[in-house]
């Protein structure tokens, strides 16, 4: 139990039998510098329910305290501020089970209970992954792996929006504007004299790009001969030629599905690459192209209940005007499904095919807030009662400093040259620091790497998801302030003082218990308190589903070592009294907190820098 539920326990049990009353929650702050005290109680909160001068009462709970729980020694009270002193033996205590704890703070999966579906990534195969792509993977894999560590079974799945309209989009430029090579055929990610196509993904999203210059440009000529806006968008003849290639596509016409099939492996293949790069995977795949016919089945079960409607030119709907929201369609008049035909055909092929699933969190920009709305209350009133438990982690946009990204025009920041960006970034300024002496060209490059990873993921992900992000490459990789690099190298430094101290303080370092044998100094009380917070911080991030708190954390964790360090020996020369001990194996458990947390965050921690 934390320190915080001990003292909470106690305090509700004071006023209970002091004051005959029933207190809900207990609030804390720090303790500040000029009092006496290492956590505090606020009074003031407790007048609510208890009347009274805050001092006294603060002085009747704090009495009781004192005579109640074995730990705490004294206590002081400043108008409504009940400031609690604690005996160091507790210190002792919390900290060596800490130590004792290698997986601190992860509690092991329960089988038995429901497992938790986490969906991430999902993109459309007609480009490749960019910058939004990297915020929403980094968002789904922390996601599942802190919920993994809250002690639940988490599946890892995308779906894969591999058919309709913007697919076509693609195929049908490929088709009109892709050269040909000396054989005759049509360039591919293998014969392509472009360099920068030679990834399938790349070379897909290129013609992506083509097709909509291409209908702007129909457009422009449409408008120039007096046909509306509206009108000249709806009828360019090489969008209505997509949608024909689409109704083509359902009716399963062989030359467009093998054309369809040959593009897509291209774009799967260019995505692989790009998940191994950024350091995320996934225990199932599910492809639109599939998932959309089970769609279809249902809607035909739901038009005979009820559930769904035609419309005169056989669309059909779903009226959900009674509860608050509008008609929303499912399938369109030419028969064809919509993004809600496959969205409802996979998750109830998800739950088919893992019963244990007992709820989903889609990771999705808050775009698509209302198209989830709608999602979960079409799936409720189709009968699923999984479906009450579905969660949309909805969150922002990526902003650059030059503005918003557009994929149709192709002013996005791809995820691929991002990577690779940061990694060179990181190269720059660590050749500038002078922090890289006695590496081998291969350590460099691996270093590199983890420190531009490192970077950017923790720049993403110490944003709460609900927040837009402007992004700043360069103000990113810093070993100053809360940014990955600085909490890496911190970690590094810990690993450092480990390595001198099992050279010459052997005990020190493969110390067992820690007796309570010495004054603990108030940075090394604040380093324990940061660490006692860790298991809880983990279930708090999981069930608000906030990599942010565990990034934040981490920092937080990470100021309070600093300060130890910069403040207090470690190790020095021959020196290894109890209280270098102490720190050595302090340095040790911080140092594994750390490695954890970022564990958590996706991101690798370097033994040195």
């Amino acid at each position: 139990m934390t320190l915080q539920a001990t003292i909470t326990r106690a305090v509700k049990q004071a006023v209970s039998k002091i004051y005959n009353a029933n207190l809900d929650t207990v609030e804390f702050q720090s303790t500040r510098k000029e009092f006496a005290g290492d956590i505090t109680v606020v009074v003031f909160s407790m007048l609510r329910v208890i009347k009274g001068n805050p001092v006294e009462i603060g002085t009747s709970i704090g009495q009781f305290l004192v005579d109640e729980v074995k730990d705490i020694k004294a206590f002081n009270v400043v108008k409504g501020f009940l400031n609690i002193e604690l005996e160091d033996a507790f210190y002792f205590e919390v900290f060596n089970a800490i130590k004792a704890d290698s997986n601190y703070g992860i509690k092991p999966v329960v089988e038995n209970n429901d497992a938790v579906m986490v969906e991430y990534s999902s993109p459309n195969t007609n480009k490749p992954l960019h910058l939004g792509h990297v915020r929403n993977n980094l968002l789904g894999y922390s996601v599942s792996k802190i919920i993994e560590a809250s002690g639940k079974k988490v599946y890892k799945t995308q779906i894969i929006n591999d058919r309709g309209i913007h697919i076509c989009k693609s195929m049908l430029a490929w088709q009109r504007f892709a050269p040909n090579g000396s054989d005759g055929q049509k360039e591919t990610p293998n014969t392509t004299l472009n360099p920068e196509l030679t990834k399938g993904d790349k070379l897909v999203g290129y013609y992506y790009v083509k097709f909509d210059q291409a209908y702007k440009k129909e457009m422009a000529t449409l408008i120039a001969s007096g046909k509306t806006e509206e009108e000249a968008k709806k009828q360019a003849p090489i969008l209505q030629e997509a949608q024909q290639m689409l109704q083509k596509w359902e009716a399963y016409d062989a030359k467009v599905v093998e054309l369809w099939q040959t593009m897509n492996h291209w774009v799967y293949a260019g995505f692989n690459v790009t998940y191994k790069n950024l350091g995320v995977d996934f225990d199932s795949l599910y492809y639109e192209s599939e998932t959309y016919l089970l769609g279809k089945e249902f809607i035909a079960e739901g038009l005979k209940t009820g559930v769904f409607f035609k419309k005169e030119d056989q669309s059909v709907w779903c009226d959900l005007t009674s509860d608050g929201l509008d008609e929303k369609i499912v399938i369109r008049s030419d028969g064809t499904a919509v993004y809600m035909t496959q969205d409802i055909g996979t998750a109830i092929q998800r739950i088919k095919d893992y019963p244990d699933v007992g709820g989903m969190v889609y990771t999705v920009g808050n775009e698509q807030d209302y198209h989830f709305q709608v999602l979960f209350l079409i799936l409720k009133k189709l009968g699923f009662s999984w479906a009450k438990n579905l969660y949309h982690l909805s969150y922002g946009m990526v902003d650059l400093p030059s503005g918003k990204m557009k994929s149709r025009e192709g002013t996005v920041v791809d995820a691929d040259d991002l990577i690779r960006d940061m990694s060179a970034t990181a190269q720059t300024i660590s050749e500038d620091l002078g922090k890289l002496e006695g590496y081998s060209a291969s350590e460099k490059e691996t270093l590199y790497n983890t420190i531009g990873l490192g970077a950017l993921k923790y720049y993403i992900l110490k944003v709460d998801p609900k927040k837009r992000i402007l992004f700043n490459p360069k103000e990113s990789i810093d070993f100053q302030g809360n940014t990955g690099p600085f909490i890496q190298y911190t970690y590094a430094r810990i690993q450092s003082v480990l390595r001198k101290a099992k050279t010459s303080h052997a005990s020190a370092f493969s110390a067992n218990a820690i007796k309570n044998t010495l004054e603990l100094h108030d940075k090394e009380k604040a380093v324990i308190k940061q660490l006692q917070q860790f298991p809880e911080l983990i279930q708090n991030a999981a069930q608000q589903l906030s990599p942010a708190l565990v990034a934040n954390y981490t920092y937080d964790l990470v100021k309070d070592y600093n300060s130890l360090f910069q403040n207090l020996p470690i190790v020095m020369g021959n020196d290894c009294n109890a209280s270098i001990q102490f720190r050595v194996q302090l340095s040790k458990s911080v140092g594994n907190t750390i490695k954890i947390g970022f564990k958590l965050l996706g991101i690798a921690v370097p033994e040195r820098m």
